[in-house]
């Protein structure tokens, strides 16, 4: 599958995506620094976000996301990654060569970072997604998470070791910048926004649980619905007018009902004329 040894010598410029490493693949099959795999939450969850994901000042050509896709962030560590459970980016090609699909996510030969980051808490994962784990040789103190409005003081702050990666906060915040970094729990139904401004991330307040991204004419909220044959509270997309924004399938089921409607009105109109429309049909076969 891969015909080159990897990893591949960066170069300037760098040689296509398609030919370089690193990719998700490349990892061992048990590897101690992952927490774990997604549950299943998470695969619907993110495949929701990728349904409704369609920011409208871009063409669907030049919009990227992915779940669960190694996301690696410096050049001098090519093998340094995070794998957000969700993410993505605007302005960049949909498909490399504009006809095959990613293995990973390198922002060096990308030129474009994520523009917003959605981490779904886990128990295992909780506090590096909420920047709360200490640097090593540090003593145990609390995080300044001190909630709404508040800059985010955490291991994002903390020195880090030349050879050892940073924290997923300091990576989102202080590397790669990325503009909104979402954090949705479960388990609590909690929705947290965190949008950068100047070094840092501040939490944003959430009166409705709603944030509007005004850069991307999008918003993303909570939603009480069915998806997936599940009902529950899920983040997904909504429009300027406040609407949420339809999957495929549910613009086809609303086009049906639409169709449907619109034939009961004409049968109705008929009878009320004094035409019976179970007559004429007959009389058409």
């Amino acid at each position: 599958m891969f015909p080159m040894k990897y990893p591949v010598p960066q170069s300037d410029p760098p040689k296509s995506p398609r030919e370089t490493l690193p990719t998700m693949y490349d990892l061992p099959s048990e590897n101690p620094e992952e927490p774990g795999l997604p549950d299943e939450f998470h695969d619907w969850q993110a495949q929701l976000l990728s349904l409704t994901f369609c920011p409208p000042y871009y063409p669907a050509a030049e919009v990227f996301c992915a779940s669960d896709m190694n996301l690696y962030y410096d050049v001098r560590h090519a093998l340094w990654y995070k794998r957000p459970d969700w993410f993505g980016v605007v302005g960049v090609p949909r498909l490399y060569d504009q006809v095959d699909m990613r293995l990973s996510y390198v922002v060096w030969q990308e030129g474009v970072n994520p523009f917003v980051v959605v981490e779904l808490l886990s128990p295992g994962t909780e506090k590096e997604d909420l920047g709360e784990l200490e640097a090593d040789g540090l003593p145990d103190e609390p995080s300044s998470l001190e909630g709404n409005g508040q800059a985010i003081e955490s291991q994002s702050t903390q020195t880090q070791s030349k050879d050892k990666p940073p924290r997923k906060w300091q990576v989102y915040e202080q590397i790669l910048r990325i503009p909104y970094y979402i954090v949705f729990s479960r388990y609590t139904n909690q929705l947290r926004v965190f949008k950068l401004e100047g070094a840092c991330y501040q939490e944003l307040e959430l009166p409705e649980s709603r944030v509007w991204m005004k850069e991307l004419g999008l918003g993303l909220g909570l939603w009480q619905g069915e998806f997936q044959g599940i009902e529950r509270l899920w983040l997904r997309w909504y429009d300027a007018e406040g609407n949420w924004i339809l999957t495929e399938a549910e613009q086809e089921r609303q086009r049906a009902e639409e169709a449907e409607s619109k034939l009961e009105s004409l049968l109705r109109r008929l009878r009320e004329s004094g035409i019976d429309p179970d007559t004429f049909l007959e009389g058409e076969q």
